[in-house]
């Protein structure tokens, strides 16, 4: 098992548990402030301080996380759930031997939305909705969409022109039929790789939405948002942003190393080059 993917692992297995354990617990409440407490120092009752609002930074950073992971974890799901089918639609439609006008349509519609960043799209939500995480969710998802979309549709098109894949469809299969039984568990690990790249990425687009304060809002915890509420004081108290600004960097690294790890471990091409290497 390749070393990235073991490091990689343990290290968004840490902050998961972080991020489900404060759904049941922290050490304090971190919607109340507790102004007489505020910038204390790292001691038992509080292991890594208090912020200028008296509030635990180490309850902050475990929600936060949480915060951080849900947005993150909710938005590459609406991409795969949308931009999967997608996908496989648009190849099926390319390979139905005519010109198809629905993949045009989905591949055109893709590039429409990669014209816009996610910051954008969060603008553009926000200035209807207002600034919020439900808002901060749809518009990393809406731009997460085309780029599985994409994904799915460039893995399937050399698998429709397989053999056993005529064969399904000389058996009388539907092109659905097809997709969802014989394409797509021979695309899942491309997919699997992508969301992995996907979830670290939503990871910073979320922090960033919050620190221009377009994401979570008060009293909700956020990383971004916690990065936000210190930059003022980065000379006095530069642990109030380099506690939530590691926290992000090591989640991040967590996800590539493992999205990286997978990668190599469910490439069979890179699979059989390492054996022979080995030999």
């Amino acid at each position: 098992m390749p070393f990235a993917l073991i490091f990689g692992t343990i290290i968004t297995a840490f902050f998961i548990a972080v991020a489900l354990l404060s759904l049941v617990w922290t050490p304090y409440d971190t919607a109340s402030l507790r102004i007489p407490d505020r910038l204390l120092p790292s001691s038992a009752a509080h292991w890594f301080g208090t912020d200028q609002f008296g509030r635990d930074l180490l309850s902050m950073l475990m929600e936060g996380t949480q915060t951080s992971i849900a947005v993150a974890l909710l938005a590459v799901g609406i991409g795969v759930c949308v931009g999967v089918p997608l996908g496989l639609a648009a190849a099926a439609s390319h390979n139905s031997g005519r010109a198809s006008l629905l993949d045009e349509l989905i591949m055109r519609g893709n590039d429409l939305i990669f014209a816009f960043p996610s910051l954008v799209i969060a603008i553009l939500i926000t200035a209807i909705y207002g600034p919020s995480a439900t808002n901060a969710i749809l518009a990393i998802g809406i731009f997460n969409i085309p780029v599985f979309a994409r994904v799915a549709r460039g893995g399937a098109l050399p698998i429709w022109t397989l053999d056993y894949i005529l064969a399904a469809r000389t058996a009388g299969k539907t092109r659905a039929r097809i997709s969802a039984e014989h394409i797509l568990p021979n695309i899942a690990n491309l997919l699997i790789v992508q969301a992995t790249i996907q979830f670290s990425l939503g990871i910073l687009a979320e922090a960033g939405l919050s620190y221009v304060g377009l994401g979570a809002q008060p009293p909700t915890a956020s990383l971004g948002k916690m990065l936000a509420d210190a930059q003022t004081m980065i000379y006095s108290h530069a642990h109030l942003a380099l506690l939530p600004g590691l926290s992000i960097v090591l989640l991040v690294l967590g996800l590539n190393l493992m999205g990286d790890g997978l990668r190599d471990a469910l490439d069979p091409r890179l699979r059989r080059a390492r054996e022979g290497s080995g030999k």
